[in-house]
């Protein structure tokens, strides 16, 4: 597994109250809007604000945050195949598989780790954010 941290995504009660904050706080989204999820570029990564319920059920973990705190970390991969070798290499280091890798409704295909301490980290090809040489993801502006 490449030391790469791709995304944070945090689960929101109100996408677009959340969205305000973020915006009043100086970030700014990239010009391309994302229907029910939105996107901030942070450096070399993207912090994305998802609704909370909704990142629970692709998660496959119960929304009531006993074992799911809102957030999601983030691997992106260069391809499906990598997915699910990355998946492996978590699972024989010790983490807990949550949800195998499958196409998802977004159109990327992804799976869930828990790691040692419980942190949910999601293993992700995304289509729509390509992976440089370095290893960062960018938005389109």
């Amino acid at each position: 597994m490449e030391q790469r941290l791709s995304l944070i995504t945090l689960g929101v009660h109100d996408l677009a109250r959340s969205v305000a904050f973020f915006e009043r706080l100086g970030w700014r989204r990239p010009a391309k809007d994302y229907d029910g999820v939105a996107f901030f570029q942070v450096g070399s990564i993207v912090l994305s604000l998802f609704p909370f319920e909704s990142l629970a059920k692709d998660a496959r973990v119960a929304n009531d945050r006993s074992g799911f705190g809102g957030i999601t970390i983030a691997h992106n991969c260069r391809s499906k195949a990598e997915v699910d070798v990355v998946l492996a290499e978590a699972v024989a280091a010790g983490a807990t598989m949550v949800k195998p890798a499958g196409d998802v409704f977004w159109g990327g295909y992804s799976g869930y780790f828990l790691d040692l301490d419980g942190h949910l980290w999601e293993v992700a090809w995304n289509p729509f954010l390509p992976i440089d040489d370095e290893g960062g993801v960018h938005l389109d502006e």
